[in-house]
């Protein structure tokens, strides 16, 4: 893309091209997207290859080509063109080439003979030569429109004859060889390759592009697959040749700091990088399978942790309440619970975020540390040097805490050294893995824990999981089969009124019916009668029916209502949610 444009006329004597008064790489840096190093960084490399700024900026991975279109559109005051609003048949336009279209990125839109005037898609304005000829050749005006280089590609290659995507035509040339090749220096050169860093570069931009949270690069027998895990649920997405794994691999392990020539044993790294304007962390872990690496990098986003209010993780009104006057004491302990990937650690940053001030002391041991909290002091557990969740834990009770928060209760000793530091006077936040709220007590019993001990310092526990929410775009509703009546009878005063909704899937939710995720929970509180049976040593069923009594809304409830309300779908809260017993 490029910095500026001069401006050529066609038969209106319009100008063709807007003149960029600003260089794109100042319009970026003035709009927070890159910082003046980055750009440094970027100059310099245009400086050797001769390459626009933009795709220099896009190969580096600062942006995605979807948000550099979008700011030059911004920057050049032209109208941004989605795929979707492509033409199925372009208009036939006499005398231009198929050959000069796809050489020059030009995609005929509509044109109005009687007017004399044509519609275009491209995605480079800045190609005056092409774009005069074609005004002179139809002697007609021209009206542009800017889309992504990938996106016109695909739309030339749909129209005028099968061609090859992206992914194909950036891996189309790249040396390949067997899985086993030992060659480490010859590997290093292959992984610096530009091809491989634009192949690598692409598969994280798509990740970004599409919120995944996850990516997982396999190799099997025959193919090389890549997924992205999108709101919770593993997509696959266009791989390349299993030939490439070696070089893909490799590429990730070099900019994560990792050793590429060993591939026997697990390895995990870090990665920075800037895309769309914000700072992303890259958590990497390898680990050796019978066809080769496997790759998962965990995507976190350091700039969202800020946003995160107890408010806006779809807690009910009640619920809320309760949690924010559990989570307010001076001492005790507070249990968030729910499987892998079901948000505890979120909800945990939100209440700290809640008690994040001057006059408190709030301490953090993790594994890893996800993300960085302004004021917290938070400490990594490393157990290869010894540094457990329960030795953390008892160093930071000679750092004068008010709060401390343990990544997760695994095992008795971590328990133990959390019921002291509550025993002595501290608010202790952490997560356990059981399957709902009341479970919690249970584990813990199980662990070894006193019960007398148990109830002198456990205050609550909340139970939850992540619901995949209905796509706006694409939602539409229905009414649910008779079935579903008995589910909702509670909630509603005429369940043969009420109406469902659903996805029935778009270009903003990927096809998927789905954007984005919410949690459902359960909140179950000690008081007095609940401590007096749990000294009793009862099972779950008892402890459920206790707190059934004293009004505790259950997981499943708390997604019937969330259904009810259109924010997810009743096949998304029974792919989270067990039936209550």
């Amino acid at each position: 893309m490029e910095d500026n444009y001069d401006s050529p006329t066609v038969a209106d004597e319009k100008p063709l091209i807007t003149l960029a008064r600003k260089r794109f790489g100042q319009y970026l840096i003035e709009r927070n997207r890159i910082t003046p190093k980055d750009l440094e960084r970027a100059l310099g490399l245009q400086r050797e290859s001769g390459t626009k700024i933009g795709k220099i900026l896009v190969d580096m991975g600062f942006l995605t080509e979807r948000d550099a279109c979008l700011i030059l559109c911004e920057q050049l005051h032209y109208e941004f063109l989605d795929p979707e609003q492509y033409p199925e048949a372009p208009p036939e336009l006499e005398g231009i080439s198929v050959k000069f279209l796809k050489n020059n990125h030009i995609l005929p839109l509509t044109y109005d003979a009687e007017k004399k005037h044509l519609e275009l898609a491209v995605e480079d304005p800045g190609n005056r030569a092409a774009l005069r000829a074609l005004s002179q050749q139809l002697d007609c005006t021209l009206g542009l429109k800017m889309t992504t280089p990938t996106d016109i590609q695909d739309a030339l290659e749909r129209v005028y004859g099968e061609g090859a995507t992206q992914l194909e035509k950036i891996v189309d040339g790249v040396e390949s060889f067997d899985e086993d090749y030992d060659d480490v220096e010859h590997l290093k050169d292959l992984a610096s390759e530009a091809p491989v860093i634009r192949l690598v570069n692409l598969i994280i931009n798509r990740a970004v592009e599409h919120r995944a949270s996850d990516i997982h690069i396999e190799p099997f027998e025959k193919t090389l697959k890549v997924r992205y895990r999108i709101d919770g649920v593993l997509q696959e997405g266009e791989s390349p040749p299993k030939s490439l794994a070696p070089a893909v691999i490799s590429r990730i392990k070099i900019i994560s700091k990792l050793d590429i020539a060993e591939k026997r044993v697990p390895q995990d790294g870090r990665l920075k990088m800037r895309i769309l304007g914000r700072e992303i962390d890259f958590r990497i872990s390898t680990v050796p399978t019978l066809y080769g690496e496997s790759v998962v990098l965990r995507l976190l986003d350091k700039e969202t942790i800020s946003l995160i209010d107890l408010g806006r993780l779809g807690l009910a009104n009640e619920v809320e309440r309760d949690f924010r006057e559990l989570v307010s004491h001076p001492h005790g302990i507070v249990l968030v619970s729910g499987p892998t990937g079901s948000g505890k650690t979120t909800t945990l940053y939100a209440a700290l975020n809640l008690l994040n001030d001057a006059k408190k002391k709030i301490l953090t041991v993790e594994n890893p540390v996800e993300y960085q909290l302004e004021g917290v002091n938070q400490i990594h557990v490393n157990e290869k040097v010894g540094l457990t969740f329960a030795n953390g834990l008892r160093t930071m009770m000679r750092q004068d805490p008010d709060i401390i928060m343990v990544g997760e209760i695994r095992d008795a000793e971590t328990a133990d050294v959390a019921i002291q530091a509550s025993l002595t006077g501290h608010m202790v936040f952490s997560t356990i893995h059981t399957n709902d709220a009341a479970g919690a007590v249970n584990r813990l019993l199980d662990m070894g824990i006193e019960d007398y001990l148990l109830v002198s310092t456990l205050l609550g526990v909340l139970g939850q999981r992540l619901v995949r929410m209905v796509c706006p775009q694409c939602k539409e509703g229905y009414q649910p089969d008779f079935g579903f009546h008995k589910h909702i009878y509670k909630l509603v005063d005429d369940p043969t009124s009420v109406k469902f909704y659903r996805g029935t899937g778009c270009k903003n939710c990927s096809e998927t019916g789905y954007t984005g995720r919410m949690g459902i929970y359960e909140l179950f509180k000690l008081d007095d009668e609940v401590r007096h049976l749990i000294m009793q040593k009862p099972d779950i069923g008892q402890l459920r029916a206790l707190a059934r009594k004293k009004g505790m809304r259950f997981l499943r409830e708390d997604g019937w209502s969330k259904v009810l309300k259109g924010v997810t779908s009743v096949e998304e809260l029974f792919r989270v949610t067990q039936e209550d017993m």
